[in-house]
């Protein structure tokens, strides 16, 4: 039994008996629910900011770096293949200037990479990158994640006229999008195993441009624990060259929390949290706490790179600090059902952990089948359509990495093409593409409906190339059920639900054809196709109360 569900099954246990009374009050009626939680309303584009769009050359800074140059630095492979580790232009008026095209595609949220400053030099310590290999020797911080000042937004991203709190308004009040900002606590930029010491790099600067903190091109080992400047870095190797900032440091915490609490008094509507695993559980909590004692209830999701869900679940636990996560193993196995085309629908399964869960709550997890650390799909068309299908209608708070409407250079990973740069010429392609149309027609199903966005999810039959479940979301505010029908195959499919069916009208989300129905339903599913239809009134189905009553004890 979970610790979740001894406190909440004395509310829970007379949801069978009043579901199948007629005459229940909607202030009586029992509550189903995934997830009560805002942001889970929300759907995701997540985006390398440089990568994106190219909005504004004047921001490009193509003579920076001097010896160690920052724009443009390609990594040729073989068979014409490139990809680059330098600065490609990407803005925020790149951004801003095609959130009709994003909001178009039924995404509600911009993921944003890193935006605080970076160092203004290529590395040139730590391994040598290549292409298909790892490595940040001749890397610049085009990605964001090597910030300096965490307190300042580095001179690639803004334009005049449009500073990020700008860029978070324009997007708020003119396109009814928010921003998911990407934040780091857990390290600065590479710190050390330069050949000569370079500027910016293992340094970090406070609010007033202050230096605070300089690794000074030492081994973490070599640290000074009474120099002050020393004194903000761990002193063990951990990940790359990077700085690793020291938890036990007070000053670290405050740093951290004053820097993130700037971004969100100008716009951040939520975080995503780089390197969660890195920090012990204290840490996180802390910093939990301290960013809700201002904002109460702000959404916050971590990246831990673990594929394990007992491990990750540890993540989410009130008591270390109650974060969301990147749903790591839901993109190893959402890659393996639709990378390939004989895969059984039942595969898909194995992650989602609806019952006995080892997640504080499953639903609030950001479900994903590629992003900038993993390879993308190797999938065609087809894949991407119904990854995207499975993804918007299954429980979690779908992400979708940019380029992914067009299946942009499928099947590579970091360093191969994974963060090629996407453009004007890339969003033209996508206006007219399957996936992006595709995308647009699930996407926006699932806005319009509470129940794919809150609901619980019941499994009905998973077998073959076909799937069925239903959600069901019902408060005192109001009460759906949707049935969800998936087809992954080519040819059609016939798809029969015998059992938990409330009776009554439903309706064809998409186009509205109404269906009375009594104890069972069978409906055409086009190939690689998904069916939506919807139940608008409480649930009625003795059967499928008492299968909510079990679920909702997660």
């Amino acid at each position: 039994m979970t610790r979740a569900l001894t406190t909440r099954l004395s509310i829970l246990a007379t949801s069978v008996a009043l579901a199948a009374c007629a005459s229940t009050s909607t202030e009586e009626r029992p509550h189903y629910y995934g997830t009560q939680e805002a942001f889970a309303e929300e759907a995701i584009y997540f985006l390398l900011t440089d990568r994106f769009v190219d909005g504004d050359p004047a921001n490009n800074h193509e003579d920076q770096g001097g010896e160690f140059p920052t724009f443009d630095v390609p990594m040729p492979g073989p068979d014409g293949k490139e990809a680059n580790v330098g600065y490609l232009g990407g803005d925020f008026k790149g951004i801003l200037d095609n959130a009709e095209y994003l909001k178009s595609l039924g995404v509600t949220a911009l993921w944003i990479s890193p935006i605080v400053d970076n160092p203004n030099q290529a590395f040139n310590g730590g391994d040598p990158v290549g292409f298909a290999q790892p490595g940040d020797g001749g890397k610049t911080g085009f990605h964001g994640y090597w910030g300096t000042n965490f307190y300042k937004v580095d001179e690639h991203w803004e334009s005049e006229g449009l500073s990020f709190a700008d860029l978070t308004r324009r997007l708020r009040e003119e396109h009814d999008m928010k921003v998911v900002l990407d934040i780091v606590a857990n390290h600065s930029s590479p710190a050390y195993s330069m050949e000569e010491d370079q500027p910016m790099f293992g340094e970090v600067y406070g609010p007033n441009g202050e230096l605070i903190a300089d690794h000074e091109n030492l081994e973490p080992e070599q640290l000074n624990p009474n120099n002050p400047l020393h004194a903000f870095y761990e002193r063990e190797k951990d990940l790359a060259q990077l700085g690793k900032f020291d938890a036990d440091n007070p000053a670290v915490m405050d740093y951290v929390v004053g820097a993130y609490l700037q971004w969100i008094d100008q716009g951040a509507a939520a975080f995503r949290i780089d390197t969660l695993r890195h920090k012990p559980h204290e840490f996180w909590k802390e910093f939990a706490d301290r960013i809700r004692e201002e904002h109460p209830d702000f959404f916050m999701f971590g990246e831990s790179f673990v594929f394990d869900a007992e491990f990750l679940g540890e993540h989410t636990q009130p008591e270390n600090g109650g974060l969301s996560l990147l749903d790591f193993p839901a993109q190893e196995t959402l890659t393996k059902v639709f990378e390939n085309p004989e895969s059984d629908y039942s595969d898909i399964l194995s992650y989602l952990h609806l019952e006995d869960s080892p997640y504080h709550n499953p639903y609030e997890l950001v479900s994903f089948y590629e992003n900038h650390d993993i390879r993308r799909m190797d999938g065609d068309t087809k894949a991407y359509i119904n990854a995207n299908n499975w993804l918007f209608t299954s429980r979690g708070i779908p992400s979708i990495y940019y380029g992914s409407e067009i299946g942009f250079m499928p099947g590579t990973k970091e360093h191969e093409g994974n963060r090629n740069y996407f453009g004007e010429a890339g969003i033209d392609q996508a206006k007219q593409h399957p996936i992006a149309e595709n995308l647009s027609h699930i996407a926006h199903i699932r806005q319009e409906s509470v129940a794919l966005q809150k609901g619980l999810q019941a499994n009905l039959d998973f077998e073959g190339d076909t799937a069925s479940f239903l959600r069901v979301y019902q408060d005192e505010h109001q009460a759906q059920t949707a049935l969800v029908l998936l087809n992954k195959g080519d040819e059609a499919a016939s798809i029969s639900v015998d059992r938990w069916l409330n009776e009554g009208e439903w309706r064809d989300a998409d186009t509205g054809e109404r269906f009375d129905v009594r104890d069972q339903l069978t409906l055409g599913v086009p190939g690689n196709g998904v069916r939506v239809l919807l139940f608008d009134g409480e649930v009625n189905n003795a059967q499928l109360a008492e299968r909510l009553v079990e679920l909702q004890a997660f």
